[in-house]
């Protein structure tokens, strides 16, 4: 790989997590939340008039948006390239976070956040991800992942405290807009960024220490399956499953962090919920890191494993009130669900390969939406009830142990190296080995 490629393909990797950084948004919501509540509970001629059971409503549409989203965007990024991608994408988080400035109505904030924003988050991560990852060799495929999406986990430590300030300072309605303008330009700006590698492009595979002046060896390529072929293979729905369990598990968490450490730290309950922040963006860089050197599936194991025992520990830690075990067990519980957002897209790429690859891990993403829906619908349901919240613990550690099982079914693809042994006039000999 030459100076003048690495650092194109670096400029890719830079420009998608600053994408992703923009578009961490999403988890913003919990302070936007605060504020509706706090103006339907203040009331006046321009307070929000919606019901307080309906007020994650639009959060709870955007994940579905999002997921569901990834799918068409996936479809575009293989057939448009990530640039165009990546554009619609800040333009319609632009237009939504408009049309909730426009209006406190509970339409336009359903179609805002829930339908358009959602949809454009969809578009921008789709986006960021694929063209880094064909810039670099398949041994930095964890690696390059993780950072790329650590940029969306990393957001809420800037975003919350940025989105406090406005709400204070301007009111809901003026920072809608002002949001809107940022990270529209941000988005957009930086999508022309993204680009894939010219046509016949193979990136250069490190050398590894001790086998210097030994013959190149090229692997096989992956066979770039289409979305059909993936959906044959039993692999994807484990991989769904897990997926499921996972970030179901962690959004759960996630959703539930700051009303948690509300009760045993007041107003600095947002620490716990920055320092989660921070752990699920260090689990989406160290999973991608681990995973390049001991494979994915033993790393997803790890993850898996050690959330399970995390959901069963978060029982007696939430009981004993200790701010402390709290800041921990969130730190831990979202460097785990980060994990997943970089395990994932390395499964989809080492499966199934790049040719359709939007599209694929697209269908793969749904995965989030509906595990961190249903696995939340769940969770609300039982911590309505005495108890509810160790419940939803259990259920989350029982789920995710399940799919620490379902982890030892999968196999691990085994490339097929070619390596040149004997030229002779346009006849090449070979030797094929596993």
């Amino acid at each position: 790989m030459s100076k003048t490629t690495s650092n194109k393909g670096w400029q890719v990797v830079i420009a998608g997590t600053g994408i992703n950084l923009a578009l961490g948004v999403l988890y913003a919501w919990s302070i936007f939340k605060g504020a509706i509540k706090a103006s339907i509970e203040k009331g006046g001629p321009d307070a929000f008039q919606w019901s307080l059971s309906s007020i994650n409503d639009p959060y709870a549409l955007c994940c579905l948006a999002f997921a569901f989203s990834m799918i068409v965007a996936g479809k575009c990024q293989d057939k448009i390239g990530p640039a165009k991608t990546a554009l619609i994408g800040g333009i319609l988080v632009g237009a939504g976070f408009c049309l909730m400035g426009y209006s406190n109505s509970y339409a336009a904030w359903v179609t805002g956040f829930g339908v358009l924003a959602g949809s454009g988050f969809g578009f921008g991560y789709s986006a960021a991800t694929p063209p880094a990852l064909k810039w670099f060799s398949a041994k930095k495929t964890g690696l390059i992942a993780g950072i790329v999406v650590a940029g969306f986990g990393l957001a809420p430590v800037y975003i919350a405290p940025l989105s406090s300030y406005l709400l204070g300072v301007y009111g809901i309605q003026q920072s809608m807009y002002i949001l809107a303008a940022g990270f529209a330009v941000i988005v957009c700006g930086l999508s022309f960024v993204l680009a894939n590698p010219p046509k016949g492009y193979v990136p250069a595979e490190p050398v590894v220490k001790g086998e210097e002046g030994k013959p190149a060896v090229a692997k096989k390529a992956v066979h770039d399956a289409t979305v059909s072929e993936m959906l044959r293979s039993p692999k994807f729905y484990m991989l769904w499953t897990t997926f499921f369990i996972g970030a179901g598990a962690g959004l759960m968490v996630i959703g539930s962090v700051a009303g948690l450490a509300k009760k045993s730290m007041g107003p600095m309950a947002f620490v716990a919920v920055a320092i989660m922040a921070i752990g699920n963006a260090s689990g989406r860089v160290v999973a991608g890191v681990l995973s390049d050197k001991i494979g994915r599936r033993a790393t997803l194991t790890i993850m898996l494993s050690f959330q399970a025992v995390l959901m069963f520990a978060a029982v007696p830690v939430v009981g004993s009130g200790s701010a402390t075990l709290l800041v921990l067990l969130a730190s831990f519980i979202g460097f785990n669900y980060g994990s997943n957002l970089t395990l994932f897209p390395s499964f989809a790429k080492d499966y199934w390969g790049f040719k359709n690859y939007g599209l694929n891990y697209g269908a793969l993403f749904s995965a989030w939406g509906v595990g961190g829906l249903v696995m939340g619908r769940v969770s609300e349901m039982m911590n309505a009830q005495p108890g509810g919240l160790n419940k939803s613990f259990i259920l989350a550690g029982s789920c995710l142990a399940l799919g620490t099982v379902i982890t030892f079914f999968l196999r691990e693809k085994k490339a097929v190296a070619v390596e040149a042994t004997e030229v002779v006039g346009e006849k090449v000999a070979v030797k094929v080995s596993a």
